[in-house]
């Protein structure tokens, strides 16, 4: 494969970012700021992010840059020759570049449901999602909004003909190459977004009754605090970061030498958490002015398919608002699957060096066939549960069961082997060296070795426990 390298600084910020804001902050990152406590879980987050989260950061970033090479080859290169535990370090590059082959076909399966949903708020009467509003099934009436997604969901071609279109999009923007496909891409959508973002912000803070909802977003109650809060602030971080997918190895490795690797990164971190911070203001004053505190503690992760139509329907201009609102939720879906399947394309090009439209269409390939298999997960294969054999996981269907090993099992280890080689097989003092070749000033250089030597293994090692069940 080519050299791909970013044209710009602000192309690398947008990319990279564009990588960072997806469904993790306008989906995931509301609705567990209010089940685990709304202000005291933004405060929590906001620290770890700041400490925990830009280690993460800096570290993959660098480690791209300074090899040039996705996850792999950058684990191999910087481990070769070094004694049998050190070296096998090297495994880390595999488990930074396993995640995104997993969470892709998945990732698009997601990205479909919102293509349709974007589709049905031009298409459908807003009335339908209306809190009120019942349809009779098998008899018994039920939630109109509720039963729209699961009867969508659980049919077979539909979802399968927005999977396909949502795939088709990447797949046509990856092949237009780093700079031509995705960094253009995101230069386009990414301010749309962020302008989006505002807009509704406005309109949602200032609903009826929405002020009990910034208070409780806004302002920490320590009473809320639990250890759960952590772990749960800890797993958004590979959310709404893109860590330990092999993305940010994979971006750095087209970032330039003479780019200053601290600012860039520092830019990417605002960008991120500015983008959470706007969606929890946009979604949850709205779902507490719609519903009460009640409503949005227990909204789960329907909030954004089952709950947000419903919100939308009961408040003035809701139709428009929720067409601009399903558009900003598609384009923060796509600009993070790109990342995903770039780094993917990346992998497999320098790995089986191949040419990158061949990587691509073998990426195609993979991402068909597990996106279908996922799809059919709530219909004829709604039977299987690949973690049966886990007590307190029996029940997870196809596309939760791939999300949960991916994002708590592959994800956590992958980011523990990354501490590992920056701090036992490259050693800090390079590697600091590494990240700033510029001469700037680091202010966090502290933070980040303090981090990397004391806070990020324990605290990876408490999610991972905490995942599979030893910690409850």
């Amino acid at each position: 494969m080519g050299k791909n390298c970013f044209s710009s600084r602000i192309g690398y910020v947008l990319a990279a970012a564009g990588s960072a804001v997806g469904l993790g902050n306008i989906w995931r990152f509301p609705y567990l700021t209010a089940k685990y406590g709304g202000g005291i879980f933004l405060l929590t987050y906001l620290i770890l992010i700041l400490t925990f989260g830009y280690s993460l950061l800096i570290a993959e970033n660098c480690l791209g840059r300074m090899t040039g090479k996705g996850p792999i080859g950058a684990f191999r290169d910087l481990c070769a020759g070094k004694d049998s535990f050190l070296g096998k370090v090297s495994i880390g590059g595999w488990l930074n570049s396993i995640a995104p082959v997993i969470i892709v076909p998945y990732y698009c399966v997601i990205g479909g449901w919102v293509t349709k949903y974007c589709v049905a708020m031009f298409t459908t009467p807003i009335s339908q999602f209306h809190k009120d509003a019942t349809i009779m099934v098998d008899g018994v009436l039920k939630d109109a909004s509720t039963t729209y997604f699961t009867q969508f969901i659980t049919s077979t071609w539909e979802p399968i003909l927005y999977f396909l279109l949502f795939a088709a999009i990447l797949i046509a923007v990856v092949a237009m190459g780093v700079e031509k496909g995705i960094e253009r891409f995101n230069k386009i959508l990414m301010p749309l977004l962020v302008v989006m973002c505002v807009g509704i912000c406005i309109y949602c803070c200032f609903l009826p009754n929405a002020g009990e909802g910034l208070r409780y977003y806004l302002l920490p109650d320590k009473s809320q605090f639990s250890y759960m809060t952590v772990v749960a602030a800890m797993g958004q971080l590979f959310f709404s970061l893109s860590i330990a997918m092999g993305i940010m190895v994979t971006y750095g490795s087209y970032m330039r030498k003479e780019d200053n690797l601290v600012g860039n990164v520092n830019h990417v971190e605002i960008f991120d958490t500015g983008v959470a911070f706007l969606a929890g203001l946009m979604i949850i004053p709205a779902v507490v002015s719609f519903g009460g505190r009640e409503a949005a503690e227990s909204a789960g992760p329907g909030l954004v398919f089952c709950t947000m139509p419903k919100v939308f329907a009961s408040f003035p201009a809701g139709r428009l608002v929720a067409i601009l609102f399903f558009l900003l939720v598609l384009f923060a879906a796509a600009t993070s699957a790109i990342s995903l399947l770039e780094t993917n394309v990346q992998t497999i090009g320098q790995e089986l060096k191949m040419s990158r439209n061949r990587a691509i269409v073998i990426s195609f390939a993979e991402i068909l066939v597990l996106g279908v298999i996922t799809i059919l997960g709530y219909s004829v294969l709604s039977n299987v549960h690949p973690l049966a054999f886990i007590e307190r996981y029996k029940g997870m269907d196809i596309l939760d069961s791939t999300d949960f090993v991916a994002n708590n099992v592959i994800m956590p280890l992958g980011a523990i082997f990354t501490t590992i080689l920056v701090t036992a097989v490259v050693g800090l003092e390079r590697f600091c060296k590494e990240v700033d070749t510029t001469g700037t000033q680091w202010k966090r250089r502290g933070i980040f070795q303090f981090c990397m030597c004391v806070i990020v293994i324990p605290c990876l090692l408490i999610v991972l426990l905490n995942s599979i069940g030893i910690l409850k």
